[in-house]
């Protein structure tokens, strides 16, 4: 047979299922933006009833909830057809073009492998929850529970489509080498049963690092780690970790996760934060180095909109970076201040991570927002301080905006400068909870939009919605699989052990800091932040406590150790966005953002050292 009558039909096949591929993925889209559409509609009519007419609807957070984990489900699906979920590809990046094939193979069959092995249990788990009805809506919770099967099911199918149109001798590579690990894992089961607590350093150390490097997204290396240590060394059943799943993704607080990604694409798209770096622009221009104190402005004010640091960076740098680049400034210099920005705004409310931390480590939310205020504000002086000694701006013909522009672009920018204000306004007066703020937001943001601003695209809409499922789904099943693992390292003893390790570190709660600190950053840049956060927040949180460290404190110095290794290269993933969100090479910047960086470590230190920045508020 001919080489040309063999590859035919593979083209015939990829064509196949990439067209089912296409119309799979819109069968998802579809209900997952508007269940996006959903969430804010019942929220927020929460919201309108229980504060403006006293007539609270009982079922609302209920079917908020139901809505919500269908919604983190398709989500998840979503992000997996447009490989939208989290992974670190590094390593992948120095292999050969053969190399990263297999290693794309690799990322597509695994996730596909861990969630086969799971669906049975997944669809019992839901089975089982038929006997339990929700207490407002009374309906059987299995119409909540479904969801996460629904999910897996659907994923599983993306990846088989996926899988069909990859090469044969890929495939044969990669299901090779699965068969040997778990060939070797099976035959291993006694000795791995027989040392006890140090097989968690064989799936939670090993198997779980190079899936990570192999470029399998970690939310699934999560989930292959958990289900290769549940398999080989306990006699839990699978169900229960469907089980954790379930509970990883479900906690209220979560809910505001969609919602203020939502915000932050309107704040955007409506012109809303343009607006405020205009009327910043018009104030500090003219300073030399103002336009980088603009940009720390400006990252300070949209991350207390939008939460999200991608969206945080991608609303601000499109403004502000052509004008920089005009000036003089190298771009190298540009895109490590714009990183270091986003790591210097992590705990600036009302954060995702901030909302993260408080859902897993059972934290009060009005408490972090109030409390992730001065550390960032901290670190913006010791930026800003540092960029206007590296500043490189040529000032000549550039003057002072006159007092009329000034005022100008301060009305135009006052609806959007209200915004923020607007949130933690509603939630320090307990208008609404912070789950339920971001809906005031959209709402606030779409009036804006519309009648203030005459800036909003309905064609851009769905795409923002579907946007949205897409990063909340990627989010939160990364929740869902950390909460399982991190169940399976409790019921092993390793928090025990953790604690014990933590509590004699030479140096009481200060060495306890310092230990933290170093291992935050290293697994910020590593797991990336919420991951990591979501892993062994609950285990380090007790400890913190029973030592002295107050926990708001204690959350502003891990939130800040990710920020520094999220945007730390060579590994850390923000520093990648904020270099393809400025369309700079990363070789570019590389050598210039180590200064940035030890500034945040300098302010992380103070922050640390001097817990009044934390929790002089509360």
């Amino acid at each position: 047979m001919s080489a040309l009558s063999l590859e035919q039909p593979v083209a015939d096949e990829r064509s196949l299922a990439a067209r089912l591929e296409h119309w799979l993925g819109l069968a998802i889209e579809i209900p997952a933006a508007a269940l996006v559409v959903g969430e804010v509609a019942v929220l927020l009519a929460g919201v309108i009833m229980r504060f403006i007419f006293n007539n609270p609807i009982p079922w609302a957070d209920e079917l908020a909830s139901i809505l919500f984990l269908w919604l983190a489900n398709l989500g998840a699906a979503v992000a997996l057809r447009r490989g939208t979920h989290m992974r670190t590809t590094v390593l992948v990046g120095f292999m050969s073009e053969r190399g990263k094939a297999w290693a794309e193979a690799l990322a597509i069959i695994a996730p596909c492998v861990m969630l086969l092995i799971l669906m049975h249990p997944m669809w019992e788990y839901a089975e089982d929850e038929m006997f339990v009805q929700t207490p407002a809506l009374g309906w059987p919770n299995t119409v909540r529970a479904a969801a996460v099967a629904v999910g897996a099911a659907l994923m599983i199918a993306l990846s088989l489509l996926r899988i069909s149109r990859q090469k044969l001798v890929d495939l044969v590579g990669v299901l090779a080498l699965l068969a040997v690990v778990a060939g070797a894992m099976y035959l291993g089961a006694a000795w791995l049963q027989a040392i006890g607590n140090w097989n968690l350093v064989v799936f939670f150390g090993l198997v779980l690092a190079v899936s990570v490097l192999l470029g399998i997204p970690i939310a699934f290396c999560f989930g292959l780690a958990t289900v290769a240590f549940m398999l080989t060394v306990t006699t839990s059943p699978l169900a229960v970790v469907a089980g954790r799943f379930d509970e990883g993704m479900s906690s209220l607080i979560l809910l505001a996760v969609p919602l203020f990604i939502l915000l932050g694409h309107l704040v955007e798209m409506t012109g809303m934060a343009k607006a405020m770096v205009d009327f910043l622009a018009s104030l500090l221009g003219h300073v030399r180095g103002g336009l980088n104190y603009v940009l720390l402005g400006a990252m300070l004010l949209v991350s207390g909109i939008s939460g999200a640091k991608t969206a945080d960076m991608a609303a601000v740098a499109p403004v502000l970076l052509p004008e920089m680049k005009r000036r003089g400034n190298h771009e190298g210099e540009l895109i490590s201040l714009l990183a270091a920005s986003g790591a210097m705004a992590e705990t600036i409310p009302p954060s995702l991570v901030l909302i993260t931390i408080g859902s897993v480590a059972g934290v009060s939310i009005a408490a972090l927002f109030t409390g992730g205020i001065m550390p960032g504000i901290v670190l913006a002086v010791l930026l800003a301080i540092l960029a206007r000694w590296r500043s490189a701006e040529i000032m000549e013909g550039i003057q002072r905006a006159p007092g009329r522009v000034v005022l100008r672009t301060l009305i135009i920018a006052l609806p959007a400068l209200l915004l923020p204000i607007l949130i933690r306004t509603a939630v320090v007066e307990g208008v609404a909870t912070a789950t339920e703020v971001s809906t005031i937001g959209i709402a606030y943001s779409v009036v804006a939009g519309l009648l203030v601003y005459r800036k909003f695209d309905w064609k851009r809409l769905y795409p923002m919605l579907v946007d949205t499922a897409a990063l909340s789904g990627a989010i939160l099943f990364i929740i869902g699989t950390a909460t399982g693992m991190s169940w399976a390292l409790t019921q092993s003893g390793f928090s025990h052990a953790l604690a014990e390790a933590m509590t004699s570190v030479p140096g009481g709660k200060y060495g306890f800091l310092l230990v933290s600190i170093a291992a935050f950053i290293v697994l910020g840049s590593v797991l990336e932040g919420i991951p990591a956060m979501v892993l062994f927040a609950p285990l380090l949180f007790p400890v913190a406590k029973a030592i002295g460290v107050h926990e708001v404190h204690y959350a502003m110095v891990i939130i800040l150790s990710m920020g520094v290794g999220l945007f730390a290269p060579p590994f850390g993933l923000g520093y990648y966005a904020a270099c393809t969100i400025g369309r700079v090479h990363p070789d570019v910047a590389v050598k210039r953002i180590w200064p940035y960086l030890g500034a945040l470590v300098v302010g992380l230190l103070i922050v640390a050292f001097v817990p009044w920045f934390s929790i002089g508020f509360l």
